[in-house]
């Protein structure tokens, strides 16, 4: 079986197996969404970017369930998909802000922490690894469900949903200050770290 971790680029695909071409394929559909969402925002098309907000972020379950499923584990998906996520989460919140700004506004502090600490966890990592992280971990696997099912229902439901808004933001930036002392712990990028532990284990490991 070719090794799946070789794959590095996109002119990599085209040697690569079916499976790994088309789940990268379905990963790829989130950074490509995104401008099409940005300008469905600021033509104040709400009714078609809801809908296609709702896919990319069904499009990142799909595309983890598949790859776990045929074992497809590539550098190069790991990269896309962590662009993918932060792109797909950026265009739901520039579409909070222009449709929802008065939520904003209220509770703008809950919104600034998580965005502060994503700014942070990223300069460290492109410090330390020149490059985004791209950990994976079981944290940020809930974070981004959380993050997906409150964003599509700000888009779909007229009252918002505050449980689910505090859940989200409490795993998130929970999420994140696991990610920037993993940064701190892992000398060298890797991808698919579950977790601190997981981290703090392999540190353990390579220094014995």
């Amino acid at each position: 079986m070719q090794d799946n971790k070789k794959i590095t680029k996109l002119s990599d695909l085209f040697k690569a197996s079916g499976p790994v071409r088309w789940i990268n394929a379905i990963t790829l559909y989130r950074i490509i969404a995104f401008p099409v969402l940005i300008i469905l925002i600021f033509t104040n098309r709400f009714d078609i970017f809801k809908w296609m907000l709702i896919i990319s972020f069904f499009t990142d379950a799909v595309d983890g369930i598949l790859a776990r499923k045929f074992n497809v584990n590539s550098v190069l998906g790991a990269k896309l998909d962590s662009i993918g996520d932060d792109l797909t989460i950026l265009a739901g919140v520039i579409g909070l802000g222009v449709a929802k700004l008065d939520f904003l506004k209220e509770h703008w502090i809950i919104f600034a922490i998580p965005l502060s600490l994503f700014f942070i966890q990223m300069a460290m990592a492109f410090k330390r690894y020149g490059k985004m992280s791209s950990y994976h971990t079981y944290l940020a696997k809930a974070a981004a469900i959380l993050q997906g099912f409150f964003m599509c229902s700000m888009f779909l439901f007229a009252s918002p949903a505050y449980g689910l808004f505090y859940a989200t933001a409490i795993v998130t930036t929970m999420e994140l200050i696991e990610e920037i002392i993993i940064v701190l712990v892992l000398k060298e990028w890797k991808t698919n770290v579950h977790g601190l532990y997981w981290a703090m284990k392999e540190k353990s490991g390579a220094n014995n």
